[in-house]
């Protein structure tokens, strides 16, 4: 906790889209990962966040990640007989993850986490600017 509270604000955003960041990534790497065994599967990975109140105060919120949960979605299910790990029917089963939508995702937690850091800085230059005002 700092003595101005827009720094905890804009840490908290900035650690929430790190997390984010960091689970698309984990998702993109493993689009195209494949499996015999539909349970064995990657699950698309998706982070839950909620408001915190900073230094209790409720009209100050932060942002906390409650949770990073696996994907619901069903497996793909394709036909490649002579994949080396096809099930005995010649199946192999991939993660529903859709690489375009993630790559917009991946762009608007960038752009999230940089307007955090140009929060972060005005917030810092203000105060410096405050602080050389006695001089």
């Amino acid at each position: 906790m700092s003595n101005l509270p827009i720094f905890d604000v804009a840490g908290s955003a900035m650690n929430a889209q790190s997390v984010r960041l960091s689970t698309i990534a984990s998702n993109l790497a493993n689009a195209n990962s494949v499996s015999g065994n539909p349970d064995d599967v990657f699950r698309a990975k998706q982070p839950v966040f909620s408001a915190t109140p900073i230094d209790g105060n409720p009209a100050l919120a932060g942002v906390r990640v409650d949770a990073v949960n696996d994907s619901t979605a069903q497996p793909l299910k394709r036909y490649e007989p002579g994949h080396p790990l096809a099930d005995a029917e010649g199946y192999v089963y991939a993660p529903d993850i859709d690489p375009v939508a993630q790559m917009v995702d991946l762009i608007s937690a960038s752009r999230s986490y940089q307007a955090n850091v140009e929060v972060f800085n005005s917030a810092k230059e203000l105060a410096m600017a405050t602080l050389n005002m006695g001089r």
